[in-house]
């Protein structure tokens, strides 16, 4: 029974050992396509948010109005506000990359990403390094528990200096407000978890112009000016 058992538990890490080659296949898959396409702004939200939906207008408005200011766009490449993206991109004839992943619900690749730009993955892991290490920028739009762990994502990395500081950019003050209110009561004034200058790196807009003129703003004071 014991060796039987042994028996099992080698296959497991014998299995182990051979998907690191399936992971780093998709790293250098990911950085040979990326770091051709200039600079991007990743864009997240909700994959449930439906065409019709205020959210997913003006996901696409703001998409297009970050091509127009020379960046292309970055999303998960699925439905929702994924698609919204990807078709502001399209529309303002911008690059319009997406990271799609296998996942048993919601996810379809949206129809919006240039054929030279869709890639997919099948680890979360290699497509978040994928999002942070390609985006000049966040641009977070209401959306669920994928939305907060790419957003929370972003924050420890930079926290942590393990990313340069960058614009992170939630879009919906109604919609954030709770969670930003809960974070500078109980992790910044209770308990000390966080400091001032980490609530520094989030903005809160509600429309695309206040989204453009942060953008414009940072870069400017960097003296980076994006092309294609």
């Amino acid at each position: 029974m014991h060796s039987k058992n042994l028996k099992g538990w080698n296959e497991v890490k014998t299995n182990d050992s051979w998907s690191v080659f399936k992971i780093m296949g998709e790293f250098v898959d990911g950085f040979e396509k990326l770091s051709k396409i200039g600079p991007c702004v990743s864009i997240f939200g909700s994959a449930r948010t439906k065409p019709d939906h205020p959210h997913y207008i003006l996901t696409t408005d703001i998409a297009e109005k970050v091509v127009d200011l020379g960046f292309g766009i970055i999303s998960g490449g699925g439905p929702g506000i994924m698609e919204a993206a990807n078709k502001g991109a399209k529309k303002a004839l911008g690059p319009s990359v997406g990271l799609s992943i296998e996942l048993p619900f919601e996810q379809t690749e949206n129809p919006y990403i240039d054929d030279d730009k869709s890639l997919h993955f099948d680890y979360f892991f290699v497509r978040k390094v994928m999002f942070m290490k390609y985006a000049q920028a966040f641009i977070v739009m209401p959306g669920g528990f994928g939305t907060l762990d790419e957003l929370f994502e972003a924050l420890t990395l930079i926290q942590t200096k393990k990313a340069e500081i960058f614009p992170i950019i939630l879009v919906g003050k109604s919609f954030w407000k709770g969670c930003i209110d809960w974070i500078k009561e109980q992790l910044l004034s209770n308990h000390n978890y966080v400091s001032d200058i980490d609530l520094n790196l989030i903005s809160i807009v509600d429309s695309p112009d206040e989204v453009i003129d942060i953008l414009t703003k940072f870069y400017d004071k960097k003296g980076f000016k994006p092309n294609f």
